[in-house]
Order: structure tokens, then sequence, then C-alpha cells
């Protein structure tokens, strides 16, 4: 049985059975009718999942591996913030004329910073310091920057990365964990495709820094489930689980930027049937 599925299972049947509606409030999202998109909601949701023991994609339905490993490499890769640099459609709901989404995601992470060592963006910053300083406490990234947000088409969902490296007894490499914070997510469309992109992030910045990924802790401040979405989750949660696949990842990159997502593979993945055309609160 796939840990990501129990995972996702418990944490949906909190939501519904203890959550709290916003049914009635003055809510942003809307349906493509116009409707107003309210949410069964839980505050502080806190999943971990050991990357050692597994790869925490679902097997309730299948989660695209290689397109959720294209979007975390556009943002944290390429360091872009416009869609047609993108194989998915994914963002355009949010991207102008010229397909850009503003100073958000990728753009942050390619700012460059003056620090000690010299000019350096919030990516080249982690693995700097992951090579030369890997018990530093201090090494994390952050999206949420106030002076560009008027200029963001969408504020940053998943918006910070902690880093923090253990010796494990016994273990010759140092352990890599990460604590991914998200201000919101949408239970039912985004919570396996963030899990599987951010995981896959954790085991590509470990191989280049000669390390191997540990712990991945995900905190989710406002974690929801809409109310087109209920009963979707209903019939999702009740699938039986299946057996985790073993994750690959190409043992000959230990460059961050020569990383593809092709790179990447799942082995001996099988999966429930994917839910289709799931409506989507903008």
């Amino acid at each position: 049985m796939s840990y990501a599925d129990k995972v996702f299972i418990d944490m949906c049947r909190d939501i519904l059975e203890n959550g709290t509606s916003t049914e009635g409030e003055k809510v942003r999202p809307r349906w493509p009718d116009g409707t107003p998109a309210y949410t069964i909601k839980r505050f502080g949701v806190v999943n971990r999942y050991d990357l050692q023991k597994e790869f925490p994609i679902l097997t309730l339905r299948p989660t695209a591996l290689k397109s959720a490993t294209d979007e975390i490499l556009w943002i944290w890769q390429q360091k872009s913030n416009n869609i047609h640099d993108l194989h998915s459609h994914i963002w355009d709901e949010w991207a102008d004329e010229d397909g850009s989404i503003g100073k958000a995601y990728g753009y942050q992470l390619g700012v460059k910073h003056q620090y000690k060592e010299g000019m350096m963006d919030q990516v080249d910053r982690v693995i700097y310091d992951l090579k030369h300083n890997p018990f530093s406490r201090r090494i994390l990234t952050n999206l949420y920057v106030h002076q560009d947000l008027h200029e963001m088409n969408l504020y940053p969902c998943a918006y910070s990365m902690t880093f923090n490296v253990t010796q494990r007894p016994g273990e010759e490499k140092l352990t890599l964990n990460a604590i991914l914070n998200q201000r919101s997510q949408d239970v039912l469309a985004a919570n396996n495709w963030n899990v599987v992109q951010y995981a896959v992030l954790i085991h590509m910045i470990a191989q280049v820094c000669d390390m191997q990924a540990g712990e991945f802790v995900h905190v989710i401040a406002d974690a929801h489930i809409y109310d087109r979405h209920v009963e979707i989750i209903k019939e999702l949660i009740a699938r039986e689980p299946l057996p985790a696949p073993k994750f690959w990842l190409n043992p000959d990159v230990h460059d961050f930027y020569r990383f593809t997502r092709e790179d990447v593979r799942v082995e001996g993945y099988e999966a429930h049937e994917q839910i289709l055309n799931i409506p989507i609160a903008v």
C-alpha cells in the first residue's frame, strides 16, 4: 500500500469530517460560471514523507510525473515566469498576452542578491551552502516578496523551501531534508502534484550535492476541498491503494542545470483510472 495514498486519504477525511466551511463568506475564487467557489478547509495541515523509504506518488489516481517535474524545473532551474517555456497549460489562466505571469515564482528565484561570497540567486545560494556549509540552519528560499506582489498575476501558493541536513548514524552520506511551506492548496487538483514535484526537487538537489534524500515535510496553512470537489474526493478516497512504485533519477547528472524531465521515472507504477474534467476555481 502506498504511504502517500494513506496520507492523502487521512487528510481528506479529516478535512471533510472536521473542517470548516466558507459557504456564505466573501471569497475571491469563482467557478467558470461566475458562482462563488466555497471550500471546506483545515488550518495547519502537516504531512511527512521519508523519501528513503518510498516515493510519495498517489496510486488512487495517476499523477503525471514528467509534467510535474517539468513545472518544478520551469520554476527552479529555468527560473522562468513565462508559460511559453512550459510543456503544459496549467498556468494559462494567469498569463498575460505575452505569456508572463508577472514577477512570480521563477522570476523571484532568478533575482540575484549580494552575499559575502558574491552575487547569487536563491537557487544557487542553496546549492552553494549545501556544498560548503551543509549544517547551516539558514538554507532557504522565499518567493513571497511583498514589494513585488502587486506585479504577480497570482500570489505564490507554495512559497518557501527550508533545507536541513542531518547525519544519520551509520551512514556515510549526509541526508538532505526539506520543509515546503504552502499558504493555500486545492487538495484535489494540486496536493499530490506538489508533493511529487518537490520530492523530485529534493532528490535532484541531494544528488548534485552528493547527499541522499531524507524527510520531506509539507506544511499547508489552508488545505481545502472545493464544494464541487467533495463528491469526487469521496469517490477517490474509497479506492483501494496499490503498491508504491520505485523512483529512478538519472545517476549520471551531477549539475542541477542539466536535469530534464526525461531524467526521472517511476518503475512499476500502477494506478487507478484518472479523474477527468475536474472543475478548477480561478
